[in-house]
């Protein structure tokens, strides 16, 4: 495309008096003239090194049922949507896609990261030191406990949203060890046993912070100091649960895709508060689970995706 540009350029200057500086200039300013877009970024990871034996089974479920949504209902197209499954989901591949969705952002976009797969909680070094907090991350599957997808990484992406544009992550996993076992369903066995969306660290790791209470960076809504969240965080469970990856209706899904994806469809003018409160209710029915929303109160009553289309 941009050879094709200069091409056109050369001809142009030379058949008019109109002067243009370069093909840079023009692509540059095409960018920043452009409609609004609706772009989004979908990972779900079901395959994960065999040495951790910690394969999930409905998160590639949640990407299609995601997708279909924002297709559907939202007036996303298919080529702005990015997927990545299984062991495409690298951390190097998560981090282009948001590259791909960030980066160029301009006013009025509309931009939307969906995560399924394991998460965990470390304590990061800095050089010979211990951090001072925990890490909430979450866990490519080319996962290196050395090297994680943290706060921080998120941190750095998402401070380059222009104002004016729209962020949102969901994210279906869990960062605590409290309950890592499968969790029973009281209300419908036929669902059976539940897995959790959480990886141990190994205990070097671990070891970090073992018998240390340290306060908890979550992922995905870290800023810095001087600015307040500038996105949608809806998020599957609280910091001391673990997010459902369970069979619903015979099909492995996550609970809180299955949830927040009912709620949406039910009323898809609906805000991303009533959203979130919509599939905390539908949770109640059978999963202990409970969803968490934060944001500035003028984005999390803005309606879901920007509304209809």
């Amino acid at each position: 495309m941009y050879k094709c540009i200069e091409k056109f350029l050369k001809k142009f200057n030379r058949n008019t008096n109109h002067i243009i500086v370069n093909a840079d200039a023009l692509y540059v300013s095409n960018n920043i003239d452009r409609k609004p877009l609706k772009k989004a970024v979908l990972v779900g990871i079901n395959k994960y090194d065999p040495v951790l034996r910690a394969d999930l089974h409905g998160c590639v479920n949640d990407v299609k049922n995601m997708r279909n949504l924002l297709i559907t209902q939202f007036g996303f197209k298919a080529d702005n949507i990015r997927v990545l499954t299984d062991f495409r989901a690298t951390k190097k591949g998560i981090l282009e896609r948001l590259h791909w969705l960030i980066d160029n952002a301009v006013q009025g976009d509309e931009l939307f990261f969906h995560y399924s797969g394991h998460g965990s909680q470390v304590r990061d070094r800095n050089g010979d030191e211990l951090d001072d907090a925990l890490d909430e991350i979450l866990c490519p599957t080319d996962l290196n406990w050395d090297d994680p997808l943290t706060d921080d990484d998120l941190a750095t992406l998402f401070r380059k949203v222009p104002k004016g544009a729209y962020l949102t992550m969901f994210c279906d996993s869990c960062h605590s060890g409290t309950m890592t076992r499968g969790l029973e369903n009281p209300n419908t066995k036929k669902n059976g046993c539940h897995t959790a969306r959480y990886l141990e660290p190994p205990f070097d790791i671990k070891a970090r912070s073992v018998d240390v209470k340290l306060p908890v960076r979550t992922i995905g809504a870290k800023q810095n100091r001087k600015s307040s969240q500038n996105h949608v965080l809806i998020s599957g469970c609280k910091d001391n649960q673990t997010s459902a990856d369970a069979t619903i209706g015979n099909k492995p899904q996550g609970a809180f895709t299955w949830a927040i994806t009912k709620a949406i469809r039910n009323n898809p003018n609906i805000t991303f508060k009533e959203a979130h409160k919509q599939a905390v209710h539908i949770l109640q029915h059978g999963f202990t689970q409970i969803p968490q929303l934060s944001g500035k109160k003028s984005l999390i009553n803005r309606k879901v995706f920007g509304g209809p289309v």
